[in-house]
């Protein structure tokens, strides 16, 4: 069976692009995932991401990760599938419903709103998730955030003076954190102004992601240290994070088509 795919990336974040919603495809398994994400023997990419039929909305989006686990949420390539869609929609994603539509080099999406408590994140039991009284080495007191998939978020003087490919999964994988956790460590670096790195569960250092951009402007906001809209530099360039009087996250940044192929199933099933 030979399948099409576009290949995108979001600020670097990239991705392979399937599109089962008229054309069914077979059950996607982490393994399939897993051997398309290798880059040295599959087509290469941080996630996969699954276009499906959805029964309440436009249709559903799922994200494997390039390890093959499933996640639920991922903000850079909801604006690639926006780019791709081409008009406003609704969708399904395991993270619960998101807003997307294309716009000027890029794209838009209303991320839905954060959760703060502690089961939501989720933590292995109670905290304020607002400043963590937890650490790992220099990284300590953090804030959590669920903003679709979990997230802690680190704030330090210089992001660059942490180690965070040997941090990262150590964090990723603790205890405290029952499903894992995104890792972030964020510095201000002016007004509205973050710098962020990311380690990413299931993919490792990612040069973008949305969703960590989301979850780390909001906890500058709720920690007094910004405004109400915050521009996020990653090592991929910048996203603009705005967090609504009425709670929802609005995430606008690029996204570009990078290739079209196609492959056969039986070679990677």
């Amino acid at each position: 069976m030979r399948v099409p795919f576009v290949k995108m990336h979001g600020l670097g974040n990239d991705f392979i692009v399937l599109d089962a919603r008229k054309d069914s495809l077979p059950a996607m398994t982490g393994a399939a995932a897993r051997a398309l994400a290798d880059r040295r023997t599959g087509i290469g990419c941080d996630q996969l991401v699954l276009l499906e039929p959805s029964e309440t909305e436009a249709f559903r989006m799922r994200i494997f990760n390039a390890d093959g686990s499933e996640v639920e949420a991922c903000g850079n390539a909801a604006r690639a599938v926006a780019l791709l869609h081409g008009e406003r929609a609704r969708i399904e994603t395991g993270g619960g419903p998101i807003t997307l539509e294309p716009a000027q080099g890029g794209a838009r999406v209303e991320m839905g709103t954060p959760r703060f408590d502690w089961e939501s994140i989720p933590l292995a039991f109670a905290m304020d998730t607002a400043n963590m009284p937890v650490g790992w080495a220099e990284l300590e007191n953090p804030a959590a955030v669920n903003v679709g998939n979990p997230h802690v978020i680190f704030f330090v003087e210089d992001t660059e003076l942490v180690d965070l490919a040997a941090l990262g999964p150590l964090i990723e994988r603790d205890a405290l954190f029952p499903k894992g956790v995104n890792v972030n460590v964020a510095s201000l670096v002016g007004p509205d102004h973050l710098r962020l790195k990311v380690w990413e569960r299931g993919a490792g250092l990612t040069r973008a992601c949305g969703t960590g951009a989301c979850a780390s402007a909001v906890a500058a906001m709720r920690r007094g240290m910004t405004g109400r809209t915050v521009t996020v530099t990653l090592p991929g360039g910048d996203l603009v994070i705005e967090w609504r009087a009425d709670e929802t996250m609005v995430m606008t940044g690029p996204a570009c088509e990078a290739f079209r192929g196609s492959f056969e199933w039986d070679d990677y099933a």
